[in-house]
């Protein structure tokens, strides 16, 4: 019986090793950058508008215009406001909104950490002056945010089973909780910064979402994945356990370049579950096109660790996918 011949590697016991010098090296960089963002000096204003308002009287009215007049258009007669301050249901919001928040130190420590790494990252940005407020739960607009103005409805945190929530869809009362508040602000700032493709494939918008949600993990390091895609723990478990047959289907079905407008619904949108027409769909969560796009970003930063953020934002989606190599694994 002949004998296999087997070459001496002289590399293979040294592999473990040079990988494991490689992820100290890495840590150690990010080290580093969190140490000099740290280090950065920023000016946050942080007004609570919404105690001010809870805690005024009418002859006080005049003073909260001049203070705020961005939040008292010049149409409504000062009669409307007073009637505000009486208005029992608004007297409990500010009431469930100061039980859920205090003295919102926790939150000014997340917005001062998530401002510093927006000033490392886009230095040329401003650090907009932040009014916390109540809106009726207004949850489409419960974060606007100008070049100057963040306006934070904290009346649409209050945490997915406030009774202020039960005649809202499940899958909407889920976000509302305030340990998505900080995500929320950095989708805001998402677009200013990203413009949203003219390529209508499904490949260009699922990248497209994908860039919103690597910013996240630029700005929001601390965050947990569930947090900066909006998804529950239970969520993000799927999305992670089933990568691979998402991508497979959508690479048989040969989505990628298609312009399919039902696929925003399907896939991209805000939606209890995502629709692949199967009978898992009740199974998945919603926007898994955008979980997609986030973990092509990530394997074109693995494979390509010299490109900037900024960079990378302005790359196209074709370039982005083809030098990621972009290949789930179970």
């Amino acid at each position: 019986m002949k004998r296999s011949l087997k070459f001496f590697n002289p590399f293979a016991h040294w592999a473990p090793i040079l990988w494991i010098l490689l992820v100290i090296v890495s840590c150690r960089e990010v080290d580093k950058r969190e140490e000099e963002i740290a280090k950065l000096d920023i000016d946050l204003k942080i007004s609570r508008f919404d105690r001010e308002f809870a805690n005024a009287t009418p002859d006080q009215i005049p003073e909260l215009k001049s203070n705020y007049p961005y939040l008292f258009p010049e149409q409504f007669h000062d009669s409307v406001w007073e009637a505000k301050m009486a208005d029992t249901l608004q007297v409990e919001i500010a009431e469930e909104v100061d039980k859920a928040f205090g003295s919102f130190d926790n939150e000014t420590d997340e917005l001062e950490s998530l401002f510093r790494h927006m000033k490392y990252y886009f230095p040329e940005s401003e650090v907009p002056h932040v009014v916390t407020l109540t809106s009726d739960v207004r949850y489409d607009s419960r974060v606007i945010l100008t070049d100057t103005l963040l306006l934070l409805g904290l009346d649409n945190y209050l945490g997915e089973d406030h009774r202020f929530y039960r005649s809202i869809a499940r899958y909407v009362a889920k976000a509302l909780d305030k340990k998505y508040l900080a995500s929320d602000v950095v989708s805001a700032f998402s677009k200013k910064v990203i413009k949203y493709p003219r390529n209508r494939t499904f490949l260009s918008r699922m990248v497209h979402y994908g860039k919103e949600l690597y910013i996240k993990d630029k700005l929001l390091p601390t965050n947990t994945d569930a947090q900066k895609i909006g998804y529950t723990e239970e969520q993000m478990d799927w999305a992670q356990a089933n990568e691979e047959e998402i991508w497979r289907y959508f690479v048989e079905r040969e989505l990628l370049y298609s312009t399919a407008s039902d696929l925003d619904r399907r896939f991209l949108d805000p939606a209890p579950f995502s629709k692949f027409q199967l009978e898992l769909d009740n199974e998945s969560p919603g926007r898994l096109g955008r979980y997609v796009g986030w973990q092509i970003i990530r394997a074109f930063e693995a494979r390509n660790p010299d490109v900037g953020l900024k960079a990378l934002l302005a790359m196209s989606a074709d370039e982005i996918f083809k030098k990621s190599n972009y290949k789930p694994k179970r």
